[in-house]
């Protein structure tokens, strides 16, 4: 990654590590995301993500942009291309070759990925949230942007499926703070145009347990696990709802039933208990107005059926901050 240079890591994970890079050109800051094809399962995710953002045909403020993806093996760099035959041609054999099978009698190599997108300077909606004061007009802000964005990718034919404050990134460039939803890993890309995400059946129960619709632990479920995950994310920001990541340590927004003295996500909560009422809101003193809880009753209902999609949200959420 000649272009650019590597100034500090700002994120690590099992999927990879984030830097703050520079562009040795332009100057630019960028976010670049280095990730080791070592094992399938590393590959799956970053074709992922690769082939959601490259999937979009046009931008949008609220979603994280992917500048470039580089393929190195071997010392040589090949930028990944989306749209011509040629590029599709050589995206399958690149995925081949990085899950572990010998093409063309060339042995396995180390080979990596990497991801340049732009730079969110205000790290991630946990650490923006909690490091501040209450805020009911930058809850409100956050609120239209996080569903205008996932209207934008449901429209587009991505479920995200992995929503969660870790995954929403804060730009601060424009002087007000702008959400980005982020990390594309886990998404799926429903190839047909013509389907509706809405009624697309998928089956691999993944994402993190808090946010995680009931369908979802099922393992069959539509987009509409999306609106439920969006559900939690702005109940815990509105009330400022967290708990402690038992593997992080970190402290997370996230919503919960407490049984007893543990804490279960409300999605198993209700898949174990249908008929449950979740007591939105939460808290004694809430800045909640009744619109937003019977929004967010809404986005929660074990029914996905009973849940508005992306579309409905978007027109309800914008009457509902309006009113506020």
């Amino acid at each position: 990654m000649a272009k650019y240079s590597l100034l500090r890591e700002v994120g690590r994970g099992s999927y990879g590590v984030v830097y703050e890079a520079v562009a040795r050109r332009s100057g630019a800051r960028v976010a670049v995301k280095k990730l080791r094809c070592d094992a399938p399962e590393k590959v799956e995710l970053a074709l992922a993500e690769f082939w959601a953002l490259a999937s979009l045909e046009k931008k949008h403020e609220n979603v994280v942009q992917l500048e470039e993806c580089v393929l190195e093996r071997n010392g040589m760099a090949q930028k990944m291309s989306h749209g011509n035959k040629r590029s599709k041609q050589y995206l399958r054999l690149v995925e081949t070759s990085l899950k572990g099978e010998r093409i063309l009698g060339y042995p396995e190599e180390p080979c990596y990925l990497w991801f340049v997108m732009e730079f969110c300077e205000g790290g991630d909606l946990n650490q923006y949230i909690l490091s501040r004061r209450p805020d009911p007009k930058t809850n409100r802000s956050f609120m239209k942007q996080l569903t205008s964005a996932v209207a934008f990718l449901h429209k587009n034919n991505i479920v995200h499926r992995d929503l969660k404050p870790d995954n929403i990134l804060i730009s601060q460039k424009s002087g007000s703070p702008v959400i980005k939803v982020a990390d594309f890993g886990l998404s799926k890309v429903c190839v047909n145009k013509n389907v509706n995400v809405n009624k697309f059946w998928l089956s691999s129960a993944c994402g993190s347990d808090f946010y995680m619709a009931p369908e979802v632990w099922e393992g069959h479920y539509t987009a509409k696990a999306d609106i439920f995950a969006l559900g939690i994310i702005i109940w815990a920001m509105i009330e400022r709802i967290t708990f402690i990541d038992a593997e992080s340590k970190r402290e997370l927004l996230g919503t919960y039933v407490r049984q007893g003295s543990e804490i279960v996500p409300v999605g198993e909560a209700l898949l174990e208990n249908p008929k449950m009422v979740l007591s939105i809101p939460q808290k004694p003193r809430s800045p909640m107005s009744d619109e937003i809880r019977k929004l967010l009753q809404d986005m929660l209902a074990v029914n996905p059926q009973d849940r508005p999609d992306a579309f409905q949200l978007e027109f309800r959420m914008d009457q509902v901050t309006c009113a506020a």
